[in-house]
């Protein structure tokens, strides 16, 4: 006695076909022999494979393909090294990311350094300059307080001091007018070819290149009531040189014990002679 059995069988796909699903039948026939059975055939039937609307072929699933003898192992090897890469070449931009905005982070605060130095250097410059102006305006004020406050002392010494130091003026004194040098007056008048000189009420008679001597003083110049400027012996020489236009011309020299600069020498001088440096 012969029989036939038929079987269905249904394939599931994997992780490479993940959407494969498909279902083949299986007959064995088989004759019954006493105690045994014997096979006679054994087949199997798939679905009959679709077209597309071209008239082509298409594949069916779970048909195998050259594609399909690929090792699975190493196509998900290959998907492995793929991902690995795609995270690779991601934390290397994100690396190049993070130090492009550190750079520019640094150079914002390097930036901001630099302008603030800038800031400091011109508010430090600012305020030198300041203080310099400050300064020379206060020894202006100095200066013109000082010399606003300036003041002459002549008093009579013994002479006989040393006078090594010698400044020159020529001066002009007006006739008929007393001029003060010192704490001495000084009058003097021309008659012919000759002067009439009265210092301190002592008339001599000068003619062009003769000298009279002013007794020998002691000056102190002192400033803002306390601070001495000068203070020095000295002796003045006039020698006669002419007269002209109501003026008697005088090579003047001021012989003093110390070297005194010529502002303050002329503090003993007044305006009226019109004291020339020679």
């Amino acid at each position: 006695m012969s029989f036939l059995r038929i079987f269905r069988l249904t394939a599931r796909g994997n992780r490479l076909k993940p959407n494969f699903v498909t279902t083949a039948r299986i007959y064995i026939h088989c004759i019954e022999m006493g105690s045994h059975t014997e096979l006679v055939s054994c087949g199997f039937t798939m679905p009959s494979p679709e077209k597309n609307p071209a008239g082509k072929r298409t594949r069916m699933p779970g048909e195998l393909t050259a594609m399909d003898t690929t090792n699975p192992d190493d196509e998900v090897q290959r998907r492995e090294r793929e991902r690995e890469k795609g995270r690779q070449e991601e934390q290397q931009a994100q690396r190049e990311r993070e130090m492009a905005l550190e750079q520019g982070r640094k150079q914002g605060r390097d930036e901001e350094r630099a302008k603030q130095a800038d800031q400091k250097k011109k508010t430090s410059r600012g305020w030198g300059v300041r203080i310099i102006l400050y300064l020379f305006i206060i020894v202006i004020l100095i200066g013109i307080i000082g010399f606003l406050t300036l003041s002459v002392s002549v008093t009579s010494v013994l002479p006989g001091d040393s006078l090594p130091f010698t400044t020159t003026y020529a001066v002009t004194f007006p006739e008929g007018q007393s001029v003060t040098i010192g704490t001495s007056h000084i009058t003097v008048l021309t008659y012919q070819n000759e002067l009439i000189s009265d210092i301190d009420g002592d008339r001599q008679k000068l003619v062009v290149g003769e000298d009279r001597v002013i007794t020998e003083r002691r000056a102190v110049i002192t400033t803002l009531g306390v601070v001495t400027l000068m203070d020095t012996n000295f002796q003045i020489n006039l020698q006669y040189k002419g007269d002209r236009d109501n003026l008697a011309y005088f090579d003047m020299a001021v012989h003093t014990s110390k070297q005194v600069p010529d502002l303050l020498i002329r503090q003993l001088l007044p305006q009226e002679i019109h004291a020339t440096p020679v």
